[in-house]
């Protein structure tokens, strides 16, 4: 494994979180809880904008405002993939747009990568929701979601006041942050970040067309892998690809099969909380990690009520598309690189002597 791969799966501990980690836990506890005692899926929405906004630290000196963006562009791409999932083509259309954001976004540095993947999921989520559960609207589904944000924005308030903190922050300076994005930017020139960017689209794209003309259910299990494997730093490497996309696989059948041992949503819920507050307490700084993290902790949560658990090969069968999918378009972009640099190679030579 080369050390670029190395370093964007270390995991560069920082100090524990407790207080961010008990507002997660609380935050998706309460809609949790309300899903096993009613049986709505509309609680699940919650718990997700709960779990979305609670990926902010309230105590850094712009949590909240990030606490409040992750909020509502969360709700906005679960409605809206929830929308696109009615239409192969809307669902081509939007993954397609998403796929171009997720690599435009990954070009400014890690912090926002992070907040791109999060959108990703979202959408991911709303598109492979669609028909399960109660709710058939895609404005009650960002409503719920944003709510689940709200929620976990008081509980973040109290523990401003409890360190003694104003309850919201001087806000930045937009120019400041444009530059600083700016920096990031030019780090990367843009015919190394185009191709990136092209595959992000190819590959997004396809996996939610693939799950909405097929009409696969629990289609997300394919378009999270898809998502979770499209890294800037593994641009140009099929290896690292395959790399990242195997252990996407691994958890997600790790994952499977806790799910079919289990079979018990309160025993379900209980293991998420845990997990919720032990992965937020140390959450991971580096970009892959964090990846990893967050798509177990936010699939849990989707099927943390599900009764369908049973269905272990449907889900291992939608990981494997996802895989074959990526991998499938990792190859089909270094190929074209490959004859790119062959042709230009062959162009650059000199002529030949008389």
């Amino acid at each position: 494994m080369s050390n670029k791969t190395r370093n964007s799966f270390a995991w560069h501990p920082g100090p524990p979180a407790w207080g961010a980690a008990v507002i997660a836990a609380l935050g998706c506890a309460l809609p949790l809880v309300l899903g096993l005692f009613t049986g709505h899926s509309g609680f699940l929405w919650a718990s997700a904008g709960a779990f979305q906004a609670a990926q902010a630290n309230p105590l850094h000196r712009f949590g909240m405002l990030r606490m409040l963006l992750l909020s509502g562009l969360g709700a906005c791409s679960a409605a809206l993939g929830f929308w696109a999932g009615r239409d192969p083509l809307a669902s081509l259309t939007v993954f397609a747009a998403f796929g171009l954001l997720l690599a435009w976004l990954q070009r400014f540095g890690r912090e926002a990568g992070k907040l791109a993947i999060g959108l990703c999921i979202c959408l991911c989520l709303g598109q492979g929701h669609l028909g399960l559960g109660n709710l058939h609207n895609p404005y009650a589904v960002a409503a719920l979601f944003t709510l689940g944000g709200l929620w976990v924005m008081l509980l973040a308030f109290g523990l401003r006041g409890l360190h003694g903190l104003r309850t919201w922050p001087y806000m930045p300076r937009l120019l400041s942050i444009l530059k600083v994005l700016r920096r990031h930017a030019r780090r990367l020139p843009r015919r190394q970040w185009l191709p990136h960017a092209l595959a992000c689209m190819l590959a997004f794209a396809s996996a939610g067309f693939i799950v909405n003309l097929a009409a696969l259910p629990r289609g997300y299990w394919l378009t999270l892998i898809v998502a979770t494997s499209l890294q800037l730093d593994f641009q140009g490497s099929p290896i690292r690809t395959l790399q990242a996309s195997l252990a996407s696989l691994i958890a997600a059948g790790l994952l499977i099969l806790f799910g079919h041992s289990l079979q018990s949503p309160p025993l379900m819920v209980i293991s998420l909380l845990m997990l919720i507050t032990l992965t937020r307490a140390l959450q991971a700084n580096s970009y892959g990690l964090f990846v990893l993290q967050t798509s177990l902790c936010f699939v849990l949560l989707s099927d943390s009520l599900a009764q369908d658990w049973h269905l272990a090969e449907l889900r291992l069968l939608n990981a494997l598309l996802g895989v074959v999918l990526t991998l499938a378009v990792a190859l089909l972009f270094y190929g074209l690189r490959l004859q790119l640099e062959k042709s230009t190679d062959t162009t650059n030579l000199p002529p030949p002597s008389p």
